[in-house]
């Protein structure tokens, strides 16, 4: 399941800066594997819910063998629809794949009174909500870029600015994500002084980098710009594959969880806590999903759904990072992956819906509706034979 997740969820950090030619795929590959590994062994979650989300109701199913076998069929389920989906080049939440995985299942074991159909309504409506909020902050950012810089009457002047106080507001996001994700600290007056302080100095240093060190790249100001932007967008693309390997390890890990309970502790619903080695084993497993099949998606999103330089590329990763990291914060249930496409396609939109593949996009779309039942299905059945050994 984890070299399932790595192989599809690479494009939500790396498959910009690829597009924008920041960064060769290879290189996209070597950074994403090391960064989500330390992200999911460093950064992840020590105490998992055994039942994901809350997406069944344990009381049912009172059988500890029902949520091992249950859980396994699950990850079969959820790793089996991912391979479908990173073979077709789709990126396609892993989240979602995993919750389609425990449904199937849980129907199996105990039948529809098993499942939390108000969290599945919630989720649904996330399928709608994450590529939306994406789209909009993305055609915002591109369109404040333009006007303060790309059309400017001075673009080399008010790059100097503009450019230290974006990367600073993006530093600002990064910070206060890391804040509450990693130091598990809430948002309050506290933690937001810290990452404007952050911000501020990242702000500073930047613009001290520009004026000393790219004065000379480019004659050209348009070059200038995207220079700039280059050497920026690969700093937050590493950021998000850190983030990625911190939090989508669960999807991977948190099947294990409830068979990890259910043998230490052999009883259902109880909490355990992971081992370090089995988050270890997950972040080797995305790592290697990244290098093995990283590619096919990371063109999709990159390259095939609308044509990226820096400044674009750029755009997109502060959009994805702010929006998913507000979302968390006010407990939506949102996708990273529909994010960065939803990302992906307000950019495009701010140049015209000319620069937009709307082939690519419909493709995409389907993929995002049969996640859930597909991987119920496929758990489904993977149960129904598991149950005829159990």
């Amino acid at each position: 399941m984890a070299l399932a997740i790595g192989a599809n969820d690479v494009a939500n950090s790396m498959a910009t800066a690829v597009g924008a030619k920041a960064i060769t795929p290879k290189q996209a590959v070597i950074i994403a594997g090391v960064l989500e590994f330390v992200g999911a062994t460093f950064f992840g979650k020590q105490v998992t819910d055994t039942i994901r989300k809350g997406i069944l109701h344990l009381d049912v199913l009172a059988d500890p063998k029902l949520v091992i076998w249950g859980s396994m069929a699950a990850l079969l389920g959820a790793t089996i629809w991912l391979a479908i989906a990173t073979y077709k080049s789709w990126p396609v939440s892993t989240t979602h794949s995993i919750v389609g995985g425990m449904v199937g299942y849980g129907i199996a074991a105990g039948g529809i009174a098993v499942v939390n159909w108000s969290k599945i309504v919630t989720i649904t409506l996330s399928w709608l909500i994450s590529p939306f909020v994406g789209l909009i902050v993305s055609f915002f950012m591109f369109k404040a870029i333009s006007a303060t810089i790309l059309h400017s009457k001075d673009i080399k002047k008010n790059s100097k600015i503009w450019i230290p106080f974006f990367l600073g507001l993006a530093a600002f996001i990064i910070g206060l994500s890391f804040i509450v994700k990693a130091l598990h600290m809430p948002i309050n007056f506290k933690a937001i002084i810290y990452a404007i302080l952050f911000g501020a100095l990242i702000s500073l240093i930047i613009m001290i980098y520009i004026i000393s060190k790219l004065k000379n790249v480019s004659d050209d100001p348009y070059v200038y710009v995207e220079e700039i932007f280059r050497k920026s967008q690969v700093v937050t693309s590493c950021y998000v594959a850190l983030a990625h390997g911190a939090n989508d390890v669960a999807n991977a890990i948190g099947p294990v969880a409830a068979i990890y309970a259910a043998v230490v502790t052999g009883t259902v619903g109880a909490k355990a806590e992971i081992p370090r080695y089995i988050l270890a084993l997950g972040g080797l497993g995305i790592a290697i999903g990244v290098a093995i099949w990283g590619s096919r998606v990371m063109k999709t999103v990159g390259t095939e759904i609308t044509e990226l330089n820096n400044s674009r590329g750029f755009a997109i990763d502060f959009s994805t990072a702010t929006t998913v990291l507000l979302a968390s914060n006010m407990g939506m249930p949102i996708s990273t992956t529909h994010t960065v496409v939803g990302s992906v396609i307000g950019n495009g939109l701010a140049r015209g819906t000319g620069s937009i593949n709307l082939g690519v996009i419909k493709d995409i779309f389907v993929s995002w509706f049969l996640t859930v039942p597909a991987a119920a299905i496929v758990s489904y059945i993977i149960f129904k034979i598991f149950a005829l050994f159990i």
